[in-house]
């Protein structure tokens, strides 16, 4: 990079700091603080991207989550998951269900799968949010299993990654999860393998 362009990359970066938008500071003026799409049009952005990152999706609705959640679950063979305290999702009685107490890695990487909830996601990249909070739980569990079954509430999907920085802000304290799309790598010899850093499948359920 040259001097020159890292001035002005500075420039910008104060610019938009500031919230400016006149020429002195060209910073802020293509910098989109929010989003145009909303309803359905957002959700099928977020489809779209997650897809795109080759993660599963459902939509469902209230009415149809426990069907969903016992197929989604029975397509993958799962019968043992974890799950975060607090989380509020109808499972099945054919599944072994284990609330998370603070298992080691070992024991995590014993079950079929995780499900947990989702704290925001972002249509325009295809990212899903975990803030670590009640129905989230720790990172450890949406980084060891294998399996990862999201439920994204249609209350928590903004268009735009500032969108999603907002409405973060009161648990920016703790450890965030961004996640987009099943944990992959091309670092080696730039063939892409799935499940290196994380769950090798990820399932989101759009609820709403």
């Amino acid at each position: 990079m040259t001097a020159g362009a890292r001035e002005e990359v500075l420039a910008r970066i104060r610019a938009a700091e500031r919230g400016d938008s006149d020429d002195a500071g060209t910073a802020a003026a293509g910098y989109r603080q929010g989003g145009e799409l909303s309803g359905s049009a957002l959700l099928d952005r977020l489809a779209e991207r997650l897809v795109d990152y080759r993660a599963k999706v459902r939509r469902v609705s209230a009415e149809t989550l426990a069907a969903e959640v016992e197929a989604a679950l029975a397509a993958r063979g799962a019968r043992r998951v974890v799950v975060p305290a607090g989380l509020e999702v109808p499972l099945p009685d054919s599944v072994t269900v284990t609330i998370d107490d603070g298992l080691s890695a070992a024991e995590l990487d014993s079950f079929d799968g995780v499900i947990t909830g989702a704290a925001a996601a972002i249509a325009d990249t295809g990212t899903i949010v975990l803030d670590g909070s009640a129905g989230q739980g720790r990172r450890a569990i949406s980084l060891v299993p294998d399996y990862h079954l999201c439920i994204v509430a249609a209350e928590v999907v903004v268009e735009l990654v500032p969108e999603a920085v907002a409405m973060l802000a009161a648990a920016a304290s703790r450890q965030l999860t961004w996640i987009s799309g099943p944990s992959a790598t091309s670092d080696i010899e730039l063939e892409r393998v799935e499940g290196v850093h994380g769950p090798r499948t990820l399932e989101v359920m759009l609820l709403g």
